[in-house]
């Protein structure tokens, strides 16, 4: 079983969807991280990567295995990081609390009554889970706190965000955490200002409201614009992804900073101090 407590040695790190685009980023990171190791690689039941060495893309040889068992896939590690769907993360979440391992959770698209369940883990084990990785996402999702904050009630807002053909949910997560942020900051409630889309007829914007556009096409790793309009000026805070490099290397932060942590559900502002 994984210690709760402060280890010496490289951090041991198992990866959920090893043989996904995101596992496969995030093994990479690890091998080339210093003071991490890989501990375990975690993929669905039915993958065709079942079996086999997740270094071997690297040109790497090791005794791991990549397996759809959870307490083997576990056993060795101290922190899981995840990027799959909501199920697979709940199941491997269980896992994590019987054996002591931390998590940190990229998985987006959690309904409430998920939510409450990770909440629940978290009374048991360290998690960090933000719906965005990148240390310039959690940068930007200040900035947009102070902006909403100094700019009048006047000035629309609308968020754009645009991701790669393959992305199951949408608004994406960091879509929706920027609403959270902008709704907090300006005294309203995000599911009661939302407009998630606008066909026809539809009147004349309700200035209270917080717009969303989604684009889903290609290989966008990932888009966000946040568009202050005024009258007479616009001011626009985007984040732009060209690599999934960057959210591999902010769940390593992440990583890092659970280790010896006390359970609880943490976010990246935690993580980066902000």
């Amino acid at each position: 079983m994984a210690s709760t407590g402060v280890a010496d040695g490289p951090i041991r790190i198992a990866v959920a969807g090893a043989s996904g685009r995101m596992g496969r980023m995030l093994i990479e990171a690890v091998a080339a991280a210093e003071d991490c190791v890989l501990g375990g690689a975690l993929d669905v039941a039915d993958s065709p990567a079942l079996g086999g060495d997740p270094m071997a893309a690297l040109g790497g040889h090791g005794g791991l295995r990549i397996t759809a068992d959870l307490r083997a896939g576990l056993t060795d590690a101290e922190v899981l990081i995840d990027f799959t769907r909501p199920e697979g993360t709940l199941a491997h979440l269980e896992a994590c609390r019987a054996l002591g391992v931390a998590a940190v959770i990229g998985t987006t698209g959690f309904s409430d009554a998920q939510k409450a369940q990770i909440a629940a883990h978290a009374r048991h084990i360290a998690i960090v889970m933000a719906p965005n990785m990148s240390l310039g996402v959690n940068v930007v999702l200040d900035l947009l706190r102070r902006a909403a904050r100094a700019l009048p009630s006047s000035y629309d807002i609308e968020v754009i965000e645009a991701h790669h053909r393959h992305k199951v949910d949408a608004p994406s997560g960091t879509a929706l955490a920027m609403g959270e942020v902008l709704a907090e900051a300006t005294g309203r409630k995000l599911d009661e200002v939302a407009v998630w889309g606008r066909h026809g007829v539809t009147g004349e914007r309700d200035p209270s409201s917080i717009g969303f556009s989604v684009i889903r096409g290609g290989d966008i790793v990932g888009d966000h614009t946040v568009l202050f309009a005024g009258a007479g000026e616009r001011v626009e805070i985007t984040h732009r992804s060209n690599s999934r490099a960057n959210y591999a290397q902010g769940s390593l932060r992440a990583a890092r900073f659970l280790r010896g942590r006390s359970p609880g559900l943490y976010g990246m502002s935690d993580v980066l101090g902000l």
